[in-house]
């Protein structure tokens, strides 16, 4: 088992899979006590020859494996991959090019939502994770070999299943449903990080667009402060904070004091006074600057639970006959969309709509129905 800790190896380890087709990716991190996250390990297999590189181990430049992250001819693969990109795009600035991610080509190949990595082993490499290990602080060091081990398996079955994957990808004429997705997982957009936006991330009923202006503008110093500080955001204050400050609207320190969120020390102290200043900007915006209110979903026609209820049933059908996850194709939300007639639904769109959203259109409007034959459920023209 080889574990990289100098650049001069890692270098060698990048030449030696420069000619290769692929090479699968995997990282261990810690966060829990951090904004960013804290790379712990990084394993890379190719074809042939595979490595543990120790981004800890001192004066180790990964520049060498960003180099690999940024080889067009060589596919990389992860699986479940986001947060393993957007730590290399942290780091890097790019992001790793071309991308296949066995997560979602399993979902597209009908193995259900989100399944995880022990599942593919043990169905498409027919082998067995030991899963002992799991719970490791990878930051320590040193490192056992049976953790080493451990972390290296997320990368050598990976190759057997990518591979088969891929070959049902191609048998299925898939593979262009999987682009749609990894097209989404390359884009830069997917990693940007505005504080600005961080509010939407928080759960929240405003009264008016005043709150909102006002949960944006303090959702927005906790992400730049969590961010200064590398700690998560929990630890700066929490989102029941976040709202109670953006409900009430305190304008001085002793009423910032009395929130039940808010203790007096905090208050006092310099974030207590940042916090005051991001609701003054909030009360004193002028009215066409105010966030707009949340869409309430307009009431569908009469019986749009009863046709929702019908498409969801239609969709499963679809997704069993097919071989693909439901989720993929629609969440329960899109198709209530759809049965109250919205139109800019993913699910009536590319791909999807070819699989699912035409025979959703056909059902409303009556020219297709669902029904039971040779005692299994289909879907049909109607009048057959």
């Amino acid at each position: 088992m080889k574990v990289i800790t100098e650049t001069g190896e890692l270098s060698a380890f990048r030449d030696a899979l420069r000619g290769d087709e692929f090479v699968t990716v995997d990282t261990e991190f810690m966060r829990e006590k951090t904004y960013w996250p804290i790379l712990c390990l990084i394993q890379v297999a190719g074809e042939r020859e595979e490595a543990i590189i120790d981004p800890m181990a001192k004066g180790i430049d990964l520049a060498p494996f960003f180099d690999l992250m940024n080889d067009e001819s060589v596919l990389k693969v992860f699986h479940a991959g986001r947060q393993d990109i957007e730590i290399i795009h942290h780091l890097s600035g790019r992001i790793p090019h071309p991308l296949f991610d066995t997560q979602v080509a399993a979902m597209v190949c009908g193995f259900g939502d989100q399944v995880g990595y022990e599942a593919l082993v043990n169905k498409l490499a027919k082998a067995h994770v030991d899963k002992s290990s799991r719970f490791t602080d990878w930051a320590r060091r040193p490192l056992t070999d049976k953790q080493l081990k451990y972390a290296l398996s997320d990368v050598t079955h990976l190759r057997v299943i990518y591979d088969k994957l891929r070959k049902q990808l191609r048998d299925t004429g898939r593979e262009p449903w999987l682009k749609e997705e990894m097209d989404i997982l390359t884009s830069p957009a997917t990693y940007e990080m505005h504080p600005e936006e961080a509010y939407r991330r928080i759960k929240f009923r405003p009264r008016n667009a005043r709150q909102i202006a006002a949960l944006r503008e303090v959702a927005a110093w906790r992400e730049r402060e969590a961010q200064r500080r590398d700690m998560p955001r929990r630890r700066i204050l929490k989102d029941e904070a976040l709202t109670e400050l953006a409900t009430q609207m305190p304008k001085t320190e002793a009423e910032l004091s009395r929130l039940r969120t808010i203790s007096e020390g905090f208050a006092r102290s310099r974030g207590g006074k940042a916090l005051l200043e991001a609701i003054a900007r909030a009360r004193t915006l002028p009215e066409d600057a105010l966030p707009p209110m949340p869409k309430r979903r307009k009431p569908g026609p009469d019986g749009a639970g009863a046709i929702a209820d019908i498409l969801k049933l239609a969709l499963k059908i679809v997704c069993e006959t097919s071989h693909i996850a439901p989720r993929l194709i629609a969440p329960a939300k899109d198709v209530e969309r759809i049965a109250a007639g919205e139109t800019d639904v993913a699910a009536l769109k590319g791909w999807r709509g070819e699989v699912f959203g035409k025979l959703a259109k056909a059902l409303m409007r009556g020219e297709k129905v669902i029904a039971i034959r040779d005692g299994k459920p289909g879907i049909f023209p109607a009048g057959e």
